[in-house]
C-alpha cells in the first residue's frame, strides 16, 4: 500500500491522535526553528567578534585550517576504532586527543607570539602534535594514496597556521622573523645579473664608463711616472682615448656637469691613494675635545695677514658655487700646480688661493693631497735636506743652484746663504 494511502487510513480510523501529532509536531517544528534562529545569531555574532578588522586572508586561513584540522580527526577516528579498539562512549571522548592539543598548543603561540613576539616552545609543540596525528591517521590507511592524504591533511593545517603567525607578526612588528642570506636576489646580485641599488640601465652604464676612463687615466699617470717606453706610454694613450671617446659618446659627458663632477671624482681618489696611509682619522671613542675660549678682539695694526684672512672668511662664509665652477678651479689649480712643479717650486697654499680665486682652506686641502705625489715630494725633501726648509704650507720649498742670501758679519765679512721662500734676504750686522 502507498504511504499516502497508509496516512489516509491511519487518520480515518483515529481522528483525536491524528490531531495531537499534528499539534506536537508544530509544536516541535516551531522549537526548531527557534533554536535554529539562536544558533544563527550566536555564530554570526561571533563570526561578527572575531572576523571584525580581520583582513580575508586570515579568516580563509582559519577555515581551511579547520578543514584540514577535521580531515585529520576523521583519521583519528578510524585509528581509535580499528587499531585501538574504542568504541562507543569512549571511542567519541578519547578519538581526537591529539587535535585538542594541537588547538590548545597554538592558542597559546599565538598570545606568547602577541605578548614576547615569539611563539616559544607552543610552537615547536604545534608542529610536532600534527606530525605525530598525521603519522597515526596514516597508519591505518588502506591504500597509498589514502595515507599520503592523512600525512598531508595535518601539515597542511599546521602550514597555514605558522603562515597566519607570520602574518601577525609582522603587523605587530614591522619586521621579518628572519633575513637569510642565500635567497635569489642575493645569488642574482652575487654573480652580476641584478642590481642592488635602485639605479637604471643608464645610470650603471654611464657609472662603469666614467670609472673605465679613470681607471685608463690611472694607468697611463703611473706609467709616465715609471719612466715607461713609449710603446707602452702610446698604448695606454690609446686606451685612455677610446675609454674617454665612449664616455663622451655614451654618457654625455661634455654637457653634463654631476658626470664631471663624478668623473673627477674618481680620478681625485684613485690619483692620491697613497694619501690614506697618512691620515689620522678621530678615534670613536675618545672623548669629544673642549670647546676653545672665545677669542678677544683684536687690535687693529696689530694682527697679520693671516688672521684679517682668518677674520674675512668668517665673516663672509664659504662662497656658494655650483658644480661646473668648482670642477672649473679643481682643474685650473691642478694646472696651476703642475705648472709650478714643473719650474721646480712647491706653491703655497695661498699662491694656489690667489691666483685661482678659490677659499684658502679648499686650497690647503688640494695641496696636502698634491704634495705627497712624487715630484712635489722629492722637492721637499731636497728643500729640507739642503736647506733645513720645513714645509708647512706656508713657505713653499725651492731649488736653487746658486745662493743669493748675503749679510754682513761683525766683522764685515760676507757670508753666504741658501734662499728661503724664493726671496733674498739682506741681514743687518750687529753693530747696526
Amino acid at each position: 500500500m502507498p504511504l499516502i494511502d497508509e496516512i489516509t487510513a491511519f487518520t480515518s480510523a483515529h481522528p483525536v491522535g491524528t490531531v495531537v501529532i499534528c499539534v506536537l509536531s508544530l509544536a516541535v517544528l516551531t522549537l526548531v526553528f527557534f533554536i535554529l534562529r539562536a544558533a544563527f545569531r550566536a555564530v554570526t555574532r561571533l563570526l561578527r567578534r572575531h572576523a571584525a578588522g580581520r583582513p580575508a586572508e586570515d579568516i580563509l586561513t582559519i577555515v581551511a585550517a579547520s578543514i584540514a584540522t577535521g580531515v585529520s580527526a576523521q583519521g583519528m577516528w578510524r585509528f581509535s576504532g580499528d587499531v585501538l579498539g574504542f568504541d562507543g562512549p569512549l571511542r567519541l571522548l578519547l578519538f581526537a586527543f591529539i587535535e585538542v592539543a594541537v588547538i590548545t598548543s597554538a592558542v597559546r603561540a599565538r598570545r606568547n607570539m602577541r605578548e614576547n613576539y615569539s611563539a616559544g616552545i607552543d610552537g615547536i609543540a604545534v608542529w610536532a602534535l600534527t606530525g605525530l596525528s598525521a603519522v597515526l591517521s596514516s597508519l591505518d590507511a588502506r591504500s597509498l594514496a589514502e595515507a599520503l592524504f592523512r600525512l598531508a591533511a595535518p601539515l597542511v593545517a599546521a602550514w597555514l597556521w605558522e603562515r597566519g603567525m607570520a602574518i601577525e607578526r609582522h603587523r605587530i612588528t614591522g619586521r621579518a622573523r628572519i633575513n637569510w642570506r642565500l635567497t635569489p636576489e642575493r645569488v642574482l646580485v652575487r654573480i652580476g645579473l641584478a642590481e642592488a641599488s635602485d639605479r637604471t640601465a643608464s645610470e650603471v652604464d654611464a657609472h662603469r664608463r666614467l670609472t673605465r676612463v679613470a681607471l685608463a687615466a690611472k694607468r697611463a699617470r703611473a706609467l709616465r711616472e715609471a719612466g715607461a717606453s713609449g710603446r707602452k706610454m702610446r698604448a695606454a694613450l690609446t686606451r685612455l682615448d677610446r675609454e674617454m671617446d665612449r664616455a663622451v659618446e655614451y654618457t654625455g659627458l661634455a654637457i653634463d656637469a654631476e658626470r664631471q663632477e663624478a668623473l673627477l671624482s674618481q680620478i681625485g681618489a684613485l690619483y692620491n691613494t697613497a694619501a690614506l696611509i697618512d691620515l689620522n682619522p678621530p678615534v670613536p671613542w675618545a672623548p669629544e675635545p673642549e670647546e676653545p675660549p672665545a677669542r678677544p678682539a683684536l687690535v687693529a695694526g696689530v694682527t697679520g695677514v693671516d688672521d684679517e684672512d682668518e677674520i674675512r672668511r668668517a665673516e663672509s662664509g664659504p662662497p656658494i658655487i655650483d658644480t661646473a665652477q668648482r670642477a672649473a678651479r679643481i682643474r685650473a689649480a691642478r694646472e696651476y700646480w703642475d705648472h709650478q712643479i714643473e719650474r721646480k717650486f712647491v706653491p703655497r697654499a695661498a699662491d694656489i688661493a690667489l691666483e685661482i680665486g678659490i677659499p684658502l682652506d679648499t686650497a690647503r686641502e688640494y695641496r696636502s693631497l698634491w704634495k705627497l705625489e712624487a715630484k712635489a715630494h722629492a722637492l721637499i725633501e731636497a728643500a729640507y735636506n739642503e736647506h733645513g726648509i720645513l714645509d708647512t704650507g706656508t713657505f713653499p720649498a725651492i731649488e736653487v743652484d746658486e745662493p743669493v742670501l748675503s749679510a754682513t758679519s761683525a766683522g764685515g765679512s760676507p757670508v753666504n746663504g741658501s734662499p728661503v721662500n724664493g726671496a733674498s734676504m739682506n741681514g743687518a750686522s750687529p753693530g747696526r
